[in-house]
């Protein structure tokens, strides 16, 4: 069976879980604005950039600021996430991902990384799963933001792979729809009401058994 497909996954939420790191990090800066910055609010911030994420805190505390102290602040917002990930090791690694990493490397499936993150490879670093990656396309590669397709698109190109034989790991609404506009088979992982919109939803990963990911390979 030669069949390869892309299988392309999102960092945050889908392989680890550093949102409470962004969370913890973005509180921080609000508390020193005398911004209310809840776990709620920061639903609003899931698959947006560093930039816009600033700004809706910002909305929500109806504050008015400078070029020069919004550059300072995302400066900031940066070094306090990066203190976070120093600790960081494979124990961070999401239930059940991976025995999937490791199904599809047994499997000689390529396997790409497509997030947001700027801090993508220090990241799979940290947690040891670097070299289960054939291609890694994060922050420092695109453009366009989630729901453009253009991370997945640029990925699927690295693994030599047509857009149409790509399966795509999300975790949040905006990437779902990159992976659909893309013509990627999309996978949500999360709840099923809020990405309604993927072809096949899990919970998580350890929902996921190697006939699922069989039958994709052969799809």
């Amino acid at each position: 069976m030669n069949n390869k497909k892309a299988f392309i996954f999102d960092l945050d939420g889908v392989i680890v879980d550093t949102a409470k790191y962004h969370y913890l990090a973005w509180q921080k800066i609000a508390n020193e604005l005398n911004i209310d910055f809840t776990l709620e609010h920061n639903e609003l911030l899931k698959g947006v950039s560093r930039v816009r994420s600033l700004d809706i805190i910002l909305e929500l505390g109806k504050v008015e600021a400078s070029q020069e102290d919004k550059d300072k602040w995302l400066i900031q917002k940066n070094e306090d996430y990066l203190s976070y990930l120093v600790d960081m090791n494979e124990s961070e690694i999401l239930p059940g991902v991976f025995p999937v990493l490791k199904f599809l490397k047994e499997k000689d499936q390529p396997i790409a990384l497509g997030s947001a993150s700027k801090n993508a490879r220090p990241i799979l670093e940290k947690t040891g799963i670097l070299s289960y990656f054939d291609a890694i396309v994060d922050g420092n590669d695109v453009t366009n933001a989630k729901p453009d397709p253009e991370v997945f698109l640029i990925a699927a190109k690295l693994l030599n792979i047509n857009p149409e034989d790509a399966i795509v790991f999300e975790d949040s609404v905006a990437g779902v729809q990159a992976a659909n506009i893309g013509k990627m088979t999309s996978v949500g992982i999360g709840e099923e009401t809020v990405l309604h919109e993927a072809k096949y939803i899990f919970k998580d990963f350890t929902e996921i058994d190697t006939n699922f990911i069989e039958d994709l390979i052969k799809k």
